[in-house]
């Protein structure tokens, strides 16, 4: 089994006696973004899949079971996050999350605050950003120890990929301070931040993990995701971990219902282990680098604030975990047992060794390995944008990183200077090149907010890298079903006959597309007629994003905002 997902249960179908009626539910007074019929402002949902599409005139001769009037809500098909930690992103929206820390003295505090509620437990936070702090360092583990009253705290920067830790849980892991990326003041990088790390989720018992993944689901569909591919791995999560996810979802009626999960389990040569836990690929957070914030994405050319941060225990070029000749091993392995395989690649050395170990790869196994669906992840970084085209890879890319972190003055330009970070993300370099793209949050390394992903791929900190509003949309619905192998149902679209996974949104009033000249996702400009997107530029006049109203996956209602009939 792939995955698992919602199947049409009892809240589209009625039993009558001996017989299962399917029940026709028909949405009126809209705005349906499909291709499939344009200007449509009605929908027909039969079970579990779109029956009909057409205008409120022909609506009125459908025979239904139950109508809702929009009244003027924008249906489009649900979104779907393509880069997902499920229970990290629990435990941001119910921990400690230090994102809105303003500076490390507020953050001390907030762990001050938490440990004396904790009864000492330990404290897993996230989301700290020392580039937005006027001390413009992290904690140390001695601050650390004096803010929790000596306890077990475990602190993850925003990207991820470095932690500062107390002295309690440096005590609790095995051989730190021999490891790779270990310094004394508890700042942890590379191999010493994943021993860590894994200590300190193994605190999280299975009924709490069960509880953060049941916030995290509910907070996606909540959003209008429909899907969300799960980047486990045994150094980001566990195999626990991803088992539990994956039987939560599945577990029926007793449960949920809650978006579709995609797992995919980053271990090296693990593509036995992935097909055993039911995941869908060996890779996504199958890191070949680190971060630019952390100092540990592997580049081809040196950071340039390393001098004044030699503290931070990376390389002056960050560092490549892996042989070329061992990533290249691992995608002919996935190829061979029909799984994605794939790789975390931030920096451009990364992204690099990643198109090398393809082609050497395909030399060795032909071209199958173009076809498999094998995954970059982030891709931020690229040297050869055609190079990469060229090796059939898919970019699971995250335009809120640019929104987060983008600009003259934002984190990037401060690490890699301001020329350098003008060439991060190149979404629209990479459409035009025929590479596939899918959008994800990284939650909770950005928040869920797809439309704000949606607004940050077509209004990005350089303007050369733009997406029209119709390219980034479909990159982060159809996008993310292709990026899964799992769209040959007609996922992705609304048109009869395709699954009913959709989102319906409260927008203000509509706009078009202000950048018509980019290419969508499939090559072609989309300007066949369909719903008008939300106005986003308006969006940056002080205009709310779209508001989630209804979700629906398969025909099962999985949030509802309580504002429809």
């Amino acid at each position: 089994m792939g995955h698992t997902g919602a199947s049409v249960s009892a809240s589209t179908r009625h039993r009558t006696g001996w017989h299962t009626r399917v029940v026709r539910t028909l949405l009126t007074n809209g705005r349906i973004y499909s291709s499939w019929t344009p200007n449509a402002s009605a929908l027909l949902v039969s079970g579990g899949e779109v029956a009909w599409l057409g205008d409120d005139a022909s609506a009125a001769t459908m025979s239904s079971d139950r109508t809702v009037d929009l009244d003027g809500a924008l249906v489009i098909p649900a979104f779907v996050d393509a880069h997902f930690h499920t229970t990290d992103t629990g435990l941001s929206l119910t921990g400690l999350d230090l994102g809105s820390a303003g500076s490390l003295a507020e953050a001390l505090r907030a762990v001050e605050r938490a440990a004396r509620s904790s009864g000492g437990r330990p404290l897993l936070g996230a989301g700290w950003d020392e580039t937005r702090w006027p001390e413009r360092r992290a904690p140390t583990a001695a601050e650390l120890d004096r803010a929790s009253y000596g306890g077990v705290v475990y602190l993850a920067r925003t990207d991820a990929h470095s932690a500062v830790v107390s002295s309690a849980l440096l005590a609790a892991v095995p051989g730190i301070t021999g490891l790779d990326g270990f310094h004394p003041d508890g700042r942890l990088t590379k191999e010493a931040h994943h021993a860590a790390r894994a200590v300190a989720r193994a605190t999280i018992t299975a009924g709490q993990r069960a509880e953060l993944q049941r916030v995290a689901l509910r907070h996606a569909a909540a959003h209008g995701i429909a899907a969300v591919h799960e980047m486990a791995g045994p150094e980001i999560s566990s195999a626990e971990d991803l088992a539990g996810l994956l039987a939560l979802v599945s577990a029926g009626p007793s449960e949920g219902p809650y978006p579709e999960v995609f797992g995919y389990w980053g271990e090296l040569r693990g593509a036995a282990a992935a097909a055993e836990l039911g995941a869908v690929g060996a890779g996504g957070d199958l890191f070949c680098d680190g971060s630019i914030g952390s100092h540990t994405a592997g580049m081809l050319q040196p950071y340039v604030d390393l001098p004044a941060n030699l503290s931070t225990g990376a390389g002056e070029r960050g560092y490549l975990r892996y042989d070329t000749a061992e990533l290249a091993e691992h995608l002919i392995e996935c190829t061979e047992a029909g799984l994605q395989g794939g790789f975390h690649a931030i920096g451009d050395a990364a992204t690099d060794q990643v198109v090398a170990a393809m082609r050497l790869a395909a030399g060795r196994a032909g071209s199958r390995v173009a076809a498999a669906g094998h995954r970059i992840e982030h891709a931020e970084l690229i040297s050869d944008v055609p190079a990469l085209a060229a090796t059939g890879l898919i970019a699971s890319v995250q335009p809120a990183f640019d929104a987060t972190w983008g600009g003259d003055s934002g984190m990037y330009a401060q690490r890699l200077g301001a020329e350098r970070a003008r060439r991060l993300n190149p979404l629209a370099e990479l459409a035009a090149a025929g590479v596939p793209l899918a959008f994800g949050a990284d939650s909770p390394v950005t928040p869920v907010d797809p439309w704000g992903a949606v607004r940050a791929a077509v209004q990005p900190s350089n303007p050369a890298h733009a997406l029209s509003p119709r390219a980034a949309l479909a990159a982060h619905t159809l996008g993310g079903w292709r990026a899964a192998r799992a769209d040959s149902d007609g996922s992705g679209v609304l048109a009869p006959g395709a699954p009913a996974s959709y989102a319906v949104f409260a927008t203000g009033p509509p706009g078009g597309d202000a950048r018509d000249e980019r290419l969508s996702q499939s090559g072609t400009d989309e300007r066949s007629g369909v719903a008008a997107l939300p106005d986003l530029a308006g969006l940056l006049k002080g205009r709310d994003l779209p508001r989630c109203l209804r979700t629906v996956v398969r025909g099962r209602q999985v949030f509802d905002s309580g504002e429809l009939p």
